[in-house]
């Protein structure tokens, strides 16, 4: 089991948020935690403990106020751990390429493949052409709505029709070197993970996947590793010290290494 850390970034500034309370309309959200350091303090942080594959996210939308001082945050981030971390928010054809020329390893899409509710093959096709698939993560985060599991976009409030089957996974799997899953309805809570997501994605797991949302002990992490099959990665935000948690960032990196 690999960590993969997080820079979330939201109103220009390194934050933790309660996943399922972002909303667009004056830029809210409920926050855990405020960071008084800015992103490249965290990637500097990184690259000393030679942890890669973490993933920096613009919070906002392209179109918010806040989203150039985001894309600096991101910026300032990329420059100084190049080639060690992913970012996502507001990535499309267009833009795609310019965050792998900043440094990025990868970028990560939701939005632009998922749009009007479907997956738009021609966005897809368009985005894979444009960074290749080895620089492409699917962002497939979810939310549960009548039993079962759907995709969800613009910034986690907006469900699509597309639900989170292995189906699914089987083919986008096609499409993308990674994926990575938020599980919004506990994301941000700290009070542990979603177990039947965990278990569905153990029980696949053809590519490299990252689970996000809910971590709030090193028994969860255990319980990733177990109902994972032990060929899950894990993000732990909110609980984690760097951003105002219990749980220590030195201690969260001996017990995946231990776990593996």
């Amino acid at each position: 089991m690999n960590f993969k850390p997080c820079i979330d970034i939201h109103n220009g500034k390194v934050k933790q948020i309660v996943g399922g309370s972002l909303l667009d309309t004056g830029n809210q959200a409920e926050e855990n935690f405020v960071s008084q350091q800015d992103a490249s303090f965290y990637a500097q942080l990184y690259k000393k403990n030679k942890v890669k594959g973490g993933h920096i996210i613009l919070l906002n939308p392209a179109d918010s106020e806040y989203y150039e001082s985001d894309w600096k945050q991101a910026q300032l981030a990329l420059q100084s751990y190049p080639g060690g971390l992913q970012i996502g928010g507001g990535i499309n054809a267009d833009n795609a390429k310019a965050f792998l020329d900043m440094g990025a390893s990868h970028v990560l899409v939701t939005s632009y493949v998922f749009k009007d509710g479907k997956i738009n093959f021609d966005n897809l096709d368009a985005i894979v052409n444009a960074v290749g698939k080895d620089n492409l993560v699917l962002d497939l985060s979810c939310r549960k709505k009548d039993g079962e599991y759907y995709i969800v976009t613009d910034r986690w409030q907006k469900f699509t029709e597309v639900k989170l089957t292995e189906s699914t996974l089987d083919l986008l799997a096609n499409y993308c070197d990674e994926f990575m899953i938020h599980a919004v309805d506990v994301e941000g809570k700290a009070s542990g993970i979603d177990k039947e997501l965990v278990t569905m994605l153990g029980n696949w797991s053809k590519i490299p996947i990252t689970y996000a949302g809910g971590v709030g002990s090193f028994e969860d992490i255990e319980l990733i590793k177990k109902l994972g099959q032990n060929k899950i990665d894990v993000t732990v935000g909110s609980a984690l010290d760097l951003f105002g948690g219990n749980m220590k960032f030195e201690e969260v990196l001996k017990k995946c290494e231990n776990l593996q």
